[in-house]
């Protein structure tokens, strides 16, 4: 999606706030800009490994391999700032890219790769089959996704942005709702009802051109962290983000 917004294909985007916050200082763009933030709970991350491994717990994984969508995502990120936390040098970790979500099953399968971190329910399926165990969760200390626009709809249609801001939010709350909201969900992702339950209780829909540059700062300093960002050419927030946008720190 950063690519998209970059090359211009796509105008506005929903994507992991660490995810959106190192394109912006790796790629040094200027093409997008934060516009508010879509959801204010943070994402669980699932640590799954073959169901055959003989890794069991969050301690195992030394000299694991990582399986990662690819370097600079979410799944490679959350492993360097999960590391970082248990004391491990991120830049010690050893990756295998995979692509996507079918391509971690395959590199898990054939032992390519050791570990693979995805969010916890879109990989249940994979648990309750009995192809992965998940050995840990990591939750991101922060806001999970945000919302990114282009400069150049910033500039053109930015009181379209806010409405549509607006409109997802309403569309939001009327889903929550609604008695069938969790047998709504199930059924258009496949996912047991319980378990949409479950991840709705964690769910907190923002939808608003608000993002705090406090989370901002805290995101860049786990990014420095993991060795992904360079402390000494992080940018200001506020140059992360759309006029639009106010600032939610406390």
């Amino acid at each position: 999606m950063t690519n998209a917004l970059r090359a211009g294909e796509i105008d506005i985007a929903l994507a992991l706030t660490e995810g959106l916050v190192a394109d912006l200082h790796l790629r040094e763009t200027t093409a997008y800009k934060l516009l508010g933030t879509y959801v204010r709970s943070p994402l669980t991350w699932g640590v799954h490994v073959s169901a055959d491994s003989d890794r069991h717990g969050m301690d195992s994984l030394a000299d694991a391999r990582y399986a990662v969508s690819r370097m600079g995502s979410g799944s490679h990120l959350m492993a360097c700032v999960d590391a970082h936390a248990r004391g491990v040098d991120p830049s010690s970790l050893a990756y295998e890219i995979v692509g996507s979500l079918d391509g971690a099953r395959h590199a898990l399968r054939i032992g390519l790769a050791d570990v693979f971190m995805w969010e916890k329910f879109t990989t249940k399926f994979l648990v309750d089959a009995g192809e992965w165990r998940r050995i840990g969760e990591v939750p991101t200390p922060w806001p999970c996704f945000s919302v990114a626009a282009s400069a150049r709809a910033l500039d053109g249609h930015g009181d379209k942005l806010i409405e549509l801001l607006d409109i997802v939010r309403a569309e939001c709350a009327a889903l929550r709702a609604d008695e069938a909201c969790a047998k709504t969900i199930g059924s258009m992702y496949a996912q047991h009802e319980e378990d949409v339950v479950e991840w709705l209780g964690g769910v907190e829909w923002s939808c608003r051109p608000v993002v705090s540059h406090a989370t901002l700062d805290e995101v860049m300093g786990a990014l420095v962290e993991a060795n992904v960002l360079a402390r000494d050419k992080l940018l200001p927030p506020a140059d992360l983000c759309a006029s639009l946008c106010e600032d939610g720190s406390p």
